[in-house]
């Protein structure tokens, strides 16, 4: 399939940038395999000087390309060889899941202190945090195993003064869990990219840049014999299209048709807020979409995009699906956030001000996630518009 070996090609771009983009990347060590690195090396750019943010980038490219590629392999496991998708599957999964929980956690931050300014109706807010290497290079040193002791300072520390104390305190709680969470995961990552089951990863990807292990009926469906008719992907993609349409149907979306749906706080008070009990419907429809939107990539092809990547030409793009897609992103975002609050609040001994405020910004989230089901079955229920 060539949609497979285009995103196997831009995980390895991606991988070459990420060596490039210097020592704090942790893959520059020269522990990488034969494979992987020759065939990074024949897809670099030799000479080129690393800029800022460069890792950050592509960080987000490998992740990217790993999501298309596991889901690829799910929606068309049965023209692919079955023990080798199998494996690489999981693999995949868990390198995107490694590489995307410090941006994931910088982000939460940055979230909770937003709206930790704006329930207090402060004009200052906090400047935006730096998300990758350089928001970390201080706070990991040397080390990419033991976290610092004290967590860094952020530019937002000086707009504490304009909260209440509460507020103040909640956010400087938030501040250090949620640093020290990133912290930990910069060095997981760090430790992920350098281990031999990545690299490993990386030799399969690499292979798969230039040969798909196929069943016998993908084998027909590459090449078929004379006279026959070559084997479908429709069929597939409409499998995963249906699962989405059937799980979608589940939803509540005549409540969540609301803009204020006060039934969402019946479990509020849940002693298991991380999954809350109404999302994982929600989070699975999410999972399902990106699946439906990778098919649909795959079935229009791999050509290049004006911006040189891989991807769908831009008139295969259906506006309905990414604003679906986006919507259900801001609810999960949201949810984590919640969580997050509720966690804190769980804190021993912190101050009834502190609490109360943690309170208030687990509220507010969770009326972000019911924002975010509102869009959702809005754009859900529009006509599929594409782009002209």
């Amino acid at each position: 399939m060539g949609y497979l070996r285009a995103q196997a090609t831009e995980f390895l771009r991606a991988l070459r940038r990420h060596r490039e983009s210097g020592p704090g990347t942790g893959t520059g060590t020269g522990t990488g395999t034969g494979t992987a690195a020759g065939a990074n090396g024949a897809l670099g750019e030799p000479g080129r000087a690393a800029q800022p943010g460069d890792d950050v980038d592509a960080a987000r490219a490998l992740r990217r390309a790993a999501r298309r590629i596991s889901g690829t392999l799910h929606t068309f496991q049965p023209l692919l060889d079955a023990d080798w998708a199998e494996e690489m599957r999981p693999e995949l999964a868990w390198l995107s899941g490694t590489l995307a929980l410090e941006h994931a956690y910088a982000s939460r931050l940055e979230r909770l202190l937003q709206a930790l300014h704006r329930l207090s109706g402060s004009t200052a807010f906090p400047a935006p945090r730096p998300v990758g290497r350089a928001a970390t290079a201080t706070a990991t040193a040397t080390t990419t195993s033991v976290p610092p002791a004290a967590p860094p300072t952020h530019p937002a520390s000086a707009n504490r003064g304009n909260l209440t104390v509460g507020a103040a305190k909640a956010g400087a709680l938030l501040d250090r869990q949620l640093t020290l969470a990133r912290t930990r995961a910069h060095s997981t990552a760090l430790q992920a990219l350098g281990s031999s089951r990545f690299h490993a990863v990386a030799d399969k990807v690499a292979l798969l840049a230039s040969e798909v292990p196929l069943s016998n009926a993908g084998r027909r469906s590459a090449t078929p014999a004379p006279g026959a008719a070559p084997v479908d992907l429709r069929p597939l993609a409409t499998a995963a299209r249906e699962r989405l349409t059937d799980a979608v149907a589940a939803l509540p979306l005549v409540t969540a048709g609301s803009p204020y749906n006060a039934e969402a706080l019946v479990h509020g008070l849940s002693p298991d807020p991380a999954p809350h009990p109404q999302d994982t419907p929600w989070h699975q429809v999410r999972l399902l979409l990106r699946l439906h939107r990778y098919a649909l990539e795959a079935l229009a092809g791999a050509d290049p995009r004006t911006d040189g990547t891989a991807g769908p030409p831009d008139d295969s793009v259906d506006v309905r699906l990414l604003a679906a897609g986006e919507a259900l992103d801001r609810h999960r975002d949201a949810s984590e956030a919640a969580a997050a609050a509720a966690q804190a609040a769980r804190t021993p001994r912190i101050a009834p001000a502190t609490a109360y405020a943690l309170g208030v910004l687990h509220a507010d989230q969770r009326h972000e996630v019911e924002a975010a089901r509102y869009a959702f079955q809005h754009s859900w229920r529009k006509e599929p518009i594409r782009l002209p």
